[in-house]
């Protein structure tokens, strides 16, 4: 595929999924403002049939869980759901909370290297 712009591979790969299964999305093309400083969010991929947005991640530090949850309390009817290359990961070395469990903890939707057939109804 020689589509440009994707910042992972895991995004490459994920896009590449969507379009061999017809799926029709948007890629980093909206962007979200939350604040305290008013500041811009652009989610990876928008499913437009869905309604859906997804974030794919490799890497989850505190800052980007930070943003999510003051996008989140300020955004309530947009539907974030994360994909993420390994949900097992731990939040940090000294963590026992994986990525999987924190999205868990703040009612989140997540998925591990696909999205669920029920996230495509």
């Amino acid at each position: 595929m020689k589509r440009k712009g994707f910042r992972s591979e895991f995004e490459r790969g994920f896009a590449h999924w969507l379009i061999k299964n017809n799926i029709k999305y948007d890629y980093e093309k909206f962007f979200i403002e939350y604040q305290p400083k008013v500041k811009k969010y652009t989610p990876d991929f928008y499913l437009s049939k869905q309604d859906i947005y997804i974030e794919t991640k490799g890497f989850f530090d505190l800052a980007d869980r930070q943003k999510h949850l003051l996008i989140r309390e300020q955004n309530p009817d947009i539907d974030i759901r994360f994909l993420f290359v390994n949900a097992n990961n731990k939040l940090n070395k000294s963590s026992k909370t994986t990525y999987g469990q924190w999205c868990d903890k703040h009612k989140i939707l997540w998925a591990e290297k696909r999205i669920p057939n029920e996230w495509l109804i």
